[in-house]
């Protein structure tokens, strides 16, 4: 069995894509992220508010007709656009529309506030199907699989990356929570990104990312700061932003998880772990851990 590699500052920093200097927005990419639901609003914000300040060059940001105007006022940076809804959810309806404007972007971040229903879940299994481009499954995405992982093969041989943590991982895998949280989270990891061709970040202390060839990364660094809602989407829209920018699959989660948790342990130095907030992670937070990478 492979060994088991740290990620530690000298690793992110080589992981890391740099800036051309003569880039422009098209340089960095085009990353589309589609989520939210009445409801949860913040989450594809904070997605796509991310992304922004990690270097993406473009980010559109699908969302329920019945939320885009509060995404539309919220997102300066970012581009919400509406799409079809069913009893304030994302459904099979909004699949044409996500199709069109995934024709023109890098990456796809799939699942930030999406919502549970049946709609959604015919959504993300069409989407997956449809996708050439990397795909970012997070949260609501990976719960739409819940109980039928297998989905994830057609996708073999194209990059996708599942950030779940622990309890989200349960409901995938069909494995009892207890034995994720108890055991070997490695081993397991490792296992179904084997099994099923994607890249898993299993998230929690010590987060692991798990790649389909059996290689193995646990971060080193991070704490209790991160630990409150909206850290998750925080970490889609960084590591999908870092895909758009030219990393491979296994630096941009890798580089991400690094950067996302170096970031928390930073703030907290200033603010306390009990007082950062997911909005002063990407504003406070990002700028001081990119730099250190760039020394």
């Amino acid at each position: 069995m492979s060994e088991v590699t740290c990620i530690d500052a000298k690793l992110a920093s080589s992981m890391l894509p740099r800036r051309k200097e003569d880039g422009h927005k098209g340089t960095f990419g085009k990353l589309l992220i589609v989520g939210g639901a009445v409801g949860y609003t913040g989450a594809p914000y904070l997605a796509a508010e991310a992304a922004v300040h990690s270097g993406c060059g473009l980010v559109y940001l699908g969302v329920p007709t019945c939320i885009w105007q509060i995404e539309a006022v919220k997102c300066t940076s970012s581009m919400p656009f509406p799409l079809p809804d069913e009893g304030g959810m994302l459904c099979e309806a909004s699949y044409g529309a996500v199709a069109d404007k995934l024709s023109g972007c890098d990456v796809l971040a799939l699942g930030p506030g999406l919502g549970r229903s049946r709609g959604a879940e015919k959504l993300v299994s069409l989407l997956l199907d449809f996708a050439a481009q990397s795909v970012v499954l997070d949260a609501d995405g990976i719960n739409a699989l819940a109980g039928n992982p297998g989905l994830l093969k057609s996708r073999r041989g194209r990059v996708t990356v599942l950030t779940p943590h622990e309890a989200e991982f349960s409901r995938l895998s069909g494995l009892p929570l207890e034995r994720i949280v108890r055991g070997d989270r490695c081993a397991l990891a490792r296992s179904f990104a084997a099994e099923y061709g994607c890249v898993l970040v299993l998230k929690g202390h010590r987060t692991v990312v798990a790649l389909p060839d059996g290689q193995v990364f646990v971060n080193t660094c991070g704490g209790s700061a991160l630990s409150r809602g909206g850290s998750g989407d925080v970490l889609t829209g960084l590591i999908a932003s870092l895909l758009c920018q030219g990393a491979s699959a296994r630096d941009a989660a890798c580089c991400g998880v690094f950067l996302h948790a170096r970031a928390g342990d930073l703030l907290s130095q200033q603010q306390t772990s009990y007082c950062v907030t997911p909005s002063a992670l990407i504003e406070q937070g990002f700028p001081p851990a990119f730099g250190e990478l760039l020394v």
